[in-house]
């Protein structure tokens, strides 16, 4: 069976592939509900682990602690081996992701509306091998545009636990790509084949642009924001709340705010185009029933998270340029400030209906986008009505937003791992790696950069690039690092992750001390003794980069992965 799972911070959603069509699946909830998702969420009391719809389950329990958005811990330099607490539970990461995806299988095949003609296919797989734990599903799954390459190691190596069987894994811009040229082909033609793929989550923002030619997506760029997305418009609700009762925000222990941040998700996510305020049932929690919070004014202070994702856009409008179509910089025409877009929240449907067409958004039709298809606007935090407002405000007509914002990346997923839909996608590399090295005899320190941003990554054998030369030095000191943009000098700069630092003999005598060289004084080689040496960098087709460094003398090498904090050996 192939799936496309679209791994989220607040909920997981699955797509099948099913002869050319790609159904959400809808799980069955505690309740006796159906879902279009599976909550990414893990309570524990004890030793004892339940996920998703369980453990919402017991999220009334004061035995059991819930954790919610536990995905943003990859964000936090996450690792395999990174120590995760959750109530008087601590395990590693890796373990507790594998554990939720574990649960996420079962509920496919237990809890889900599949498609009777695949269920009945992996039931009879499953009577074939006679193991029901043998039964691979098939995956492509996404990660976030900016994710570091550890993330992406730590979540491929989550699925593979879990028993999925991944295809690829996908930038969550690039898999929205697939979706929109399978749902607006009609906007695509030989003058407007660039789409602005906007993407707003529960936990992280992505844009990229894609240049789709027929069957062919090429990611061209891809830029945003690693720790912005739904929940902080959540968070910021919860403030608004807490101010309008009086109430200390610190004074609230973890569960009840936990308590408050749940209420203010189910307000924000019932809100229309027509609403004028919410209301937040307190239960007596915080000394009221309900309060009553004015639209216009949460919007006024969601306003500011709108326009950091506009202006994280910035590099990707730019890559327009490039691409020979004019470019609509944000901020010309727009919302001058956060009460504009509070003033133009205020407006219901029918106002906006009656009102003459807004000038400035047609001309940024007109002038500005008027050579790329659209703007694609999808993730479950684009829902909320301000954000789609600010970005119409801003860039007219070419705006589209998903009908099915948060099931478009799983549907995407679904579309590229259907091999008859023949489609084809280039994506990109969204960061730069490389590593540090001294220059000028010792006296500068400079930036090697190995792999840059928007290096297109290979979909079979790696992209492999090699450094050789004789070292100076009897110990080299490795200093991996990846970044998100680089200076006009090759200075990293942006978002930075150091890896932990990688010590390799040069010295074939110091080889017998190879997992103590941390200690050891660095001394420069004689030259007679200077072995030559190949280091070989292998990026893959999920991002992930690989480090060889060989004696070419005489064959001894190491090969590292250079994912989590410190690079495994091998």
């Amino acid at each position: 069976m192939d799936l496309g799972i679209d791994f989220g911070t607040t909920r997981t959603v699955v797509a099948a592939c099913d002869r050319g069509n790609y159904p959400v699946l809808g799980f069955v909830d505690h309740e006796g509900e159906t879902c279009e998702h599976f909550p990414s969420v893990v309570a524990a009391r004890g030793d004892e682990l339940r996920f998703g719809f369980d453990a919402l389950a017991v999220a009334g329990d004061a035995e059991w602690t819930l954790q919610r958005s536990f995905k943003r811990w990859l964000g936090e330099a996450g690792r395999p081996d990174r120590r995760v607490a959750i109530g008087a539970r601590e395990l590693p990461l890796g373990e507790l992701l594998a554990g939720f995806l574990a649960a996420l299988r079962e509920a496919i095949l237990r809890r889900s509306n599949l498609p009777k003609r695949l269920a009945r296919s992996v039931k009879g797989a499953k009577h074939a091998k006679n193991s029901k734990a043998s039964e691979p599903l098939r995956a492509v799954v996404a990660a976030p545009a900016n994710a570091l390459g550890n993330q992406r190691f730590v979540t491929l190596e989550a699925f593979r636990s879990a028993g999925f069987e991944v295809v690829a894994m996908l930038n969550e811009p690039s898999a929205a790509g697939f979706e929109y040229s399978h749902r607006w082909r009609s906007t695509l033609s030989a003058r407007r084949e660039h789409v602005v793929v906007y993407d707003l989550g529960g936990g992280t923002f992505d844009a990229s642009l894609v240049r789709m030619r027929g069957a062919r997506h090429d990611a061209i760029a891809t830029a945003g924001l690693a720790r912005l997305g739904g929940d902080d418009f959540d968070a910021l609700l919860a403030d608004l709340v807490l101010e309008r009762a009086g109430v200390d925000g610190a004074a609230l222990d973890a569960r009840a705010r936990g308590r408050l941040l749940e209420q203010c998700r189910d307000a924000k996510e019932r809100l229309n185009p027509s609403s004028r305020k919410l209301v937040i049932d307190l239960d007596g929690a915080l000394g009221a029933t309900e309060v009553v919070v004015p639209v216009a004014q949460y919007y006024e202070r969601c306003a500011p998270l709108v326009e950091r994702t506009i202006e994280a856009m910035r590099p990707v409008l730019r890559r327009l340029e490039g691409e020979g179509a004019p470019v609509l910089e944000p901020g010309e025409p727009g919302v001058s400030d956060a009460a504009d877009a509070a003033d133009e929240a205020e407006a219901t449907i029918d106002e906006k209906r009656a009102r003459p067409t807004d000038a400035s958004a047609a001309d940024a039709d007109d002038d500005g986008l008027s050579d790329i298809a659209g703007i694609y606007v999808v993730g479950g935090a684009s829902s909320l009505p301000i954000v789609g407002r600010v970005l119409r405000q801003r860039f007219g007509r070419r705006v589209h937003r998903s009908p099915y914002p948060s099931a478009a990346i799983a549907v995407g997923l679904a579309i590229a791992i259907d091999e008859s839909a023949g489609f084809e996608l280039k994506d990109r590399f969204a960061r730069h790696f490389g590593v540090f090295r001294e220059a000028e005899a010792g006296r500068k320190v400079v930036f090697d950069a190995i792999f840059g941003a928007d290096t297109e990554l290979p979909r079979g054998a790696p992209l492999v690039v090699s450094r050789e030369y004789r070292p100076a030095h009897d110990i080299g000191y490795f200093r991996f690092l990846e970044c998100s943009a680089l200076s006009d000098d090759g200075t990293p700069r942006g978002e930075l992750l150091p890896f932990a630092d990688v010590h390799f003999p040069f010295d074939p005598a110091l080889r017998d001390r190879e997992g103590a060289l941390a200690g050891v004084p660095v001394s420069r080689l004689e030259p007679a003794r200077a072995h030559r040496f190949r280091e070989q960098y292998a990026l893959d087709p999920n991002g992930i980069v690989e480090v060889t460094i060989t004696d070419l003398d005489d064959g001894f090498g190491r090969t590292y992965r250079i994912a989590g904090a410190s690079p495994s050996a091998s």
